[in-house]
């Protein structure tokens, strides 16, 4: 497979590897209701992400990101501490801008590692979606070709974000792309989507069938079967065989079953081509393709508005991504128990579609958004607060008063254009305490007069909740060892129980006064450790005998235990299928300062 170089990629390639882990610290104040299982995460996406491995890894089902499009004139910065003296540099030479001759190397710099760490949280049937436009899309398929492998490539959707031109370009943009990628071969089952009011329209029952209406569908396939060559009769005695350069799309002995059944469609008078019934209440719905329209997943001008009725309009938010599309996502590649996970989160439109659609069908579907800029609790998170709550805003009721055509020899009639603008004239007298205000457009060759009035609506909450959370200090071994910073029990557990067994620890299952952290496929794994000092130091931090002989009656797997010291040999611990891993050797030995 071709492989893409870029300035820096020795550096950055295994970057993701010596990224400290740091726990997530729940911030109360900043949250709603008792939700753990959703977060909102500030800080740095590549720590975010390193700090979600030891509990997420391999189960998240669907990742959506809309990263930097390096446009030049986003003026991103590139931040990540690697160790490197050129890498350096580039830290100097934020932000990232049209001048810099480097920009399409810092962007692969910066998404390689963090793709690396979304790679291991997606679980093995789950999908990744990634929003792009033509600056980066040609290097990230080759940066994704190599992270997921070529096999794992699904799609490239695109979506039309626009429906008109932009005057100042000869040929403006009316797409992004949407990059679809799958963990294994085959392992991504997309599903189908609903059917729309339109198509359900197409459904009907002109042979009063009781099992209620239907479509019809060809039933010829494109090739050569010779079990699939056979000719067919219909009522009116005319005989079908395939056309030419196909055959039969069933069997005959399956579409024998399916004439008995009631299920093959002749035509009104019983001589058409012979054709498939499906009935509504039997439609799984239709395959999406990869070109959505924005009357079917939205576009950027429903999108501002969208923020702008929820946040107001001054926001730094030039182009989120609308709800539709993220619903239409959701509607693919997820269930209604899906974990959904945004990395660069931004406005916050993951977690509003998966409010959104857990409202609309009863499901528990959990997202996790992470942001790196300051904003992330006063917007990203602001927003989700106000989408769970509900919220109000001011809008604009419009009402036509006059639409009037308007051509050059209707106006150039004499005195014809002051009888317009005097009807205009009357209608802003007699309208005017009915509006705030009367606007007036030509527009394809009308004459438009509208009625405005500012109102205040109110839109009901979602539900839900979430837990916000920061990045707390990475668990430094020196620190550790000096006692100055000792971590929870479950944030050093987590850490551990990923460490040694490669899997996510479920902290449902943890039970910390035993010391159980949880079961890997190999281990029952303990945890004798508490953020204390001078317990650390103490003889009850120590793996005795008898606490052993307890853990060894669990006899389906073998135990791994941590603690800083033990009073027992490794002669009487192994035939007890106990395997000792000692914490930072010296840990129990100082002082505190």
């Amino acid at each position: 497979m071709p492989e893409l170089y870029f300035k820096g990629k020795e550096y950055v390639y295994n970057h993701h590897l010596t990224v400290p882990y740091r726990p997530l610290i729940p911030d109360a104040k900043k949250s709603i209701g008792a939700e753990p299982e959703n977060l909102i995460i500030h800080g740095d996406n590549l720590h975010a992400l390193k700090a979600l491995l030891p509990r997420y890894a391999g189960k998240v089902d669907c990742i959506f990101i809309d990263p930097p499009y390096n446009t030049g004139n986003e003026n991103w910065n590139y931040n990540d501490n690697v160790n490197s003296p050129m890498m350096k540099e580039w830290l100097d030479g934020n932000p990232v801008n049209k001048e810099d001759m480097l920009r399409h190397d810092k962007w692969c710099c910066l998404m390689y590692p963090r793709l690396k760490l979304l790679h291991e949280l997606l679980s093995e049937d789950g999908s990744f979606w990634m929003t792009l436009d033509d600056n980066e899309i040609h290097r990230a398929r080759m940066v994704l070709d190599e992270v997921f492998g070529d096999e794992c490539f699904i799609a490239c959707v695109v979506w039309q974000k626009r429906t008109s031109p932009e005057a100042r370009l000869k040929l403006g943009a009316a797409h992004d792309y949407v990059l679809v990628y799958s963990r294994r071969v085959n392992g991504t089952k997309l599903k189908k989507l609903g059917l729309s009011d339109e198509q359900v329209e197409q459904f009907s029952n002109p042979d009063n069938d009781p099992r209620g209406g239907w479509v019809s569908t060809d039933m010829t396939a494109q090739g050569y079967r010779s079990n699939q060559m056979y000719r067919i009769n219909t009522p009116s005695g005319k005989s079908y065989a395939p056309p030419p350069g196909r055959c039969w799309s069933l069997i005959k002995s399956e579409y024998l079953r399916l004439h008995d059944e009631g299920r093959i469609w002749f035509g009104v008078k019983g001589n058409a081509r012979p054709r498939i019934k499906t009935f509504l209440d039997e439609s799984e719905g239709v395959s999406a393709w990869t070109w959505w329209t924005n009357t079917e997943a939205g576009d950027n001008q429903e999108s501002k508005k969208e923020v702008n009725r929820i946040l107001g309009p001054d926001t730094p938010f030039d182009y989120p991504k609308p709800v539709r599309l993220l619903t239409r996502i959701l509607d693919l590649a997820t269930a209604s128990d899906s974990l959904i996970l945004d990395s660069f989160a931004g406005s916050a439109t993951t977690a509003h579609a998966v409010l959104a659609k857990n409202a609309k069908d009863s499901g528990n579907r959990h997202f996790i958004l992470v942001e790196c800029e300051d904003y992330a609790d006063k917007l990203t998170a602001g927003r989700v607060r106000r989408v769970i709550n509900g919220y109000k805003y001011q809008g604009t009721q419009k009402e036509e008063l006059l639409r009037e055509s308007i051509t050059w020899s209707k106006f150039s009639k004499d005195g014809q254009h002051q009888k317009i603008l005097d009807q205009v004239q009357s209608i802003e007298n007699l309208e005017a305490t009915r509006f705030d205000a009367i606007k007036k457009s030509i527009k394809d060759g009308e004459l438009i007069v509208t009625g405005e009035k500012n109102i205040t609506k109110k839109v009901d909450g979602l539900g839900g909740g979430f837990t916000y959370c920061t990045l707390g200090d990475p668990l430094d071994l020196d620190k550790i060892l000096s006692g100055k910073s000792l971590p929870d029990y479950a944030s050093i557990g987590a850490w551990l129980f990923h460490t040694a067994t490669g899997e996510p620890l479920d902290p449902k299952k943890t039970k910390e006064k035993q010391w159980y952290l949880g079961s890997s496929a190999a281990f029952h794994v303990w945890l004798v450790y508490k953020p204390e000092l001078d317990f650390l130091k103490s003889r009850d931090a120590a793996l005795t005998l008898s606490l052993a002989e307890k853990i060894a009656k669990k006899k389906d797997k073998r135990h791994l235990v941590f603690a800083p010291s033990r009073f027992v040999p490794n002669k009487m611990l192994l035939p007890l299928g106990v395997e000792y891993a000692p914490l930072p050797f010296a840990l129990y030995r100082f002082e505190k300062d």
